[in-house]
């Protein structure tokens, strides 16, 4: 009997292509997870994986529209607040930008409105802000739950679904392993939250250091995530020198984390065959 496989993409921005050549190095073997669990941009390339979607094929959509600068422009151009009123409401404020609408202009169209659709049971998180805990979104509509997952503070609007507000699950949970410990004989997780490096030519900006601290948060929660359970693989690829919104830099991250897809291959063979 083959061993079953379950995989939870972290959060991480940008960087989080990186998870393209995990998904890929699955396609590779014949591996088809029997869960997924997705933080952020884990929760948008979960979805894309359990759409049904190959890694070559999130590969080729990546690649091919983070490549063109006016396809992106013209893109984000269609997600900009509705109205002059959206964008003053309770005054002037950074992080106009309604995650909701910046999906729906790039997500691929193979990724469907509800949970119920997907080819494999996808598990997204989400930070409930007001409530101070931990959400996982795993039925109904899923472009709340991806939005809710990937709304980071300062940069997109938080998300109301079901009468409750939600920010990013990275807050809570960067890389939620943790929700697939009894899901599967085997567990994967990817981390790409990387941390703050120094720069030769220049002092970190107030931004900077506020992802910055973002990243050392984070990797505090995973350090003390560890201790309490463990992944039967975890990976981290090269992801640190790239910023969070580095999104136009996609062939840079996707050639400096090229190795993830053999790292994974040589961890997951032997767990295969015992």
């Amino acid at each position: 009997m083959s061993r079953s496989v379950a995989v939870a993409f972290g959060g991480g921005g940008a960087r989080g292509l990186a998870h393209i050549h995990a998904i890929e190095a699955l396609d590779d073997l014949g591996v088809k997870p029997v869960a997924i669990a997705g933080s952020s941009i884990g929760s948008i390339m979960g979805a894309a994986m359990a759409s049904g979607m190959t890694g070559k094929d999130i590969h080729h959509y990546a690649l091919t529209m983070l490549g063109r600068r006016a396809e992106v422009a013209s893109r984000i151009w269609k997600a900009r607040p509705g109205s002059f009123a959206e964008i003053v409401d309770r005054g002037f404020r950074l992080g106009q930008f309604n995650i909701e609408r910046v999906l729906k202009a790039f997500l691929p169209e193979a990724v469907p409105d509800t949970f119920e659709e997907l080819h494999i049971p996808l598990h997204v998180t989400a930070t409930d802000y007001f409530g101070h805990k931990l959400a996982v979104f795993d039925s109904g509509d899923l472009n709340s739950a991806i939005a809710a997952s990937s709304a980071i503070p300062a940069a997109f609007r938080p998300v109301t679904r079901d009468g409750c507000l939600y920010i990013d699950g990275g807050i809570y949970n960067p890389v939620p392993f943790d929700i697939l410990m009894s899901k599967a004989d085997i567990v994967i997780a990817v981390e790409v939250v990387g941390g703050p490096v120094p720069s030769e030519d220049k002092r970190p900006s107030t931004l900077d250091l506020m992802f910055g601290a973002g990243q050392l948060m984070m990797q505090s929660i995973i350090t003390g995530q560890l201790q309490r359970c463990q992944p039967d693989i975890l990976l981290r690829p090269p992801v640190s020198r790239f910023r969070v919104l580095d999104f136009l830099k996609a062939d840079q991250i996707m050639a400096a984390t090229v190795s993830t897809k053999d790292d994974l291959k040589r961890a997951l063979t032997p767990l295969l065959e015992a």
